[in-house]
């Protein structure tokens, strides 16, 4: 039994009906498809080495501790592994629409946390996987070794792992869930207070010290000043979901011409998305930012392979007011730069542990709290997880390309996640359905933000993605649903 950290609880008591809280991804891989049993055995015989995803969560009585993991003695892959088709053509906006269906539904509390749903029918005789797992188990940094594991990095397929037996712990009762989550939440604070010692030294000491904490406080004044557009305001239940693309050749191109790092250069790819989106809509850009939450991973290198949470963030603003990318992608780099030297991201890691002295259930209040609270300081959150640059496969089968996941959530309307692989970046984009009718502008925007920086660095774009056909949206939430309270998508198979 394993006590959740604070930050894990914290994203499991965000969740409702409006905000799931789960992170995932679309993987295309090439044909033909694999037997159903095939990719089955394949995950089954990786389970050992995910202990969590045979894992449930159990809730302490009253909400006087923390939620805890047991084994799920239960447990039945086949209802994590589930099947399904595309509807002809089976092009990417069919894909698109399927995962957004998936995505928007909130997994199920009383099992482990997490699903793949294989996809057959893709153009050109492939398929995808789908895949959902929720955010308290996994950060992004995590999940990417996550995915290393459960997919393999050669083609051969003739020596797959067979599924040990496994037997899951006897589940505790009530009162033993109760005892050992009281006494965690007072032992903790006492490795807390040393944790914490370390992290106050961010503002004691020097003098610099003290001018880089001011900065920070000046830093986050502004940002509560800033007023609202259009990506804030209330969200629904339902999700678009697209995505975007980009060569890492053109990143080092602009890299070599206007400097920055691979962060910056996407980041102001993204400013000219987000750019091109408010002015889509006819709002005043002047002397506007659109104020983005840029996740950062403060894992240790010990904490590798070790599958929770271990994220801070920084905020910077992504200055769309400004047409020219040469200065876009300068001010980013200038900003970025100061919020690294301000320690912002440890500052905010060192906030995290002092949460850990809130009793739990004020915690989950809290949390349920931020949730519903207007965000009209923050626009967007942004992403950004560097994937394996070696094939993956599954079966045998080389993934092709892999579009990342990420929720929304309270005001926030929009997200984007970015991950890389195999020389490529791909670009995930979630939107409210009601408000963020026209999410392909923010995706084409992303694009043409990249060729214009290539072009601006004396380069050309030598894999621009293809111009996209322009359909009617489709609900991304079926209204039926199937006997296990799961929505039906697109009749499943399990």
């Amino acid at each position: 039994m394993d006590v959740m950290s604070v930050q894990d609880a914290a994203f499991l008591h965000v969740e409702n009906g409006n905000n799931p809280m789960h992170i995932g991804s679309v993987a295309v891989l090439e044909g033909p498809a694999p037997a159903y049993g095939d990719l089955v055995r394949l995950i089954a015989g990786k389970l050992p080495l995910v202990p969590r995803y045979r894992q449930k969560v159990r809730f302490a009585p009253g909400g006087i501790g923390r939620p805890v993991w047991v084994d799920d003695p239960h447990f039945q892959i086949l209802y994590h592994i589930r099947h399904t088709a595309l509807p002809p053509p089976g092009g990417r906006d069919e894909l698109r629409n399927l995962a957004g269906r998936v995505f928007a539904q909130m997994l199920d509390r009383s099992k482990p946390l997490w699903e793949l749903w294989m996809v057959e029918g893709l153009k050109n005789g492939r398929w995808a996987v789908i895949s959902k797992v929720h955010h308290c188990m996994v950060d992004g940094v995590s999940a990417t070794d996550l995915l290393t594991v459960m997919f393999d990095s050669t083609d051969a397929t003739a020596a797959q792992t067979l599924a040990a037996e496994w037997s899951p712990q006897a589940e505790p009762g009530t009162f033993t869930v109760a005892a050992h989550t009281v006494i965690r939440s007072v032992a903790d604070p006492l490795g807390r207070l040393r944790d914490l010692s370390g992290g106050l030294r961010i503002t004691a000491g020097p003098r610099t010290r003290l001018a880089e904490g001011a900065a920070l406080l000046r830093s986050l004044a502004e940002w509560s000043r800033r007023s609202a557009t259009s990506l804030n305001g209330p969200i629904g239940p339902h999700r678009r979901w697209s995505w975007a693309e980009a060569s890492l050749d053109d990143v080092k191109v602009v890299r070599e011409g206007l400097g920055g790092t691979v962060n910056d250069v996407v980041l102001a790819a993204i400013t000219g998305g987000f750019r091109a989106l408010l002015l889509h809509r006819g709002e005043d850009v002047s002397n506007r930012v659109v104020r983005t939450l840029v996740p950062v991973s403060v894992r240790a290198d010990s904490e590798r392979g070790v599958y929770n949470n271990r994220v801070s963030g920084i905020f910077p603003g992504l200055p769309v007011s400004i047409a020219d990318p040469r200065e876009r992608l300068a001010a980013i780099a200038g900003q970025l730069s100061m919020l690294k030297a301000s320690k912002q991201a440890v500052a905010g890691d060192a906030l995290v542990k002092m949460a850990g002295f809130a009793p739990p259930m004020l915690l989950s209040l809290g949390a349920r709290l931020a949730a519903r609270t207007p965000q009209r300081a923050l626009q967007t959150v942004t992403t950004n997880v560097p994937g394996p640059q070696y094939p993956l496969y599954v079966v045998g089968r080389r993934m092709v390309y892999s579009y990342p996941y990420v929720p929304i959530m309270g005001s926030v309307r929009i997200s984007i996640a970015i991950f890389s692989y195999c020389g490529r970046l791909f670009f995930g984009i979630t939107g409210d359905y009601d408000t963020v009718t026209d999410i392909d502008v923010l995706r084409d925007g992303i694009e043409q933000g990249m060729r214009e920086l290539v072009a601006a660095a004396g380069g050309s774009v030598a894999d621009a993605p293809r111009a996209r056909k322009k359909r009617a949206p489709r609900p991304t939430r079926p209204h039926s649903a199937s006997p296990d309270g799961q929505a039906a998508v697109r009749s499943g198979k399990r």
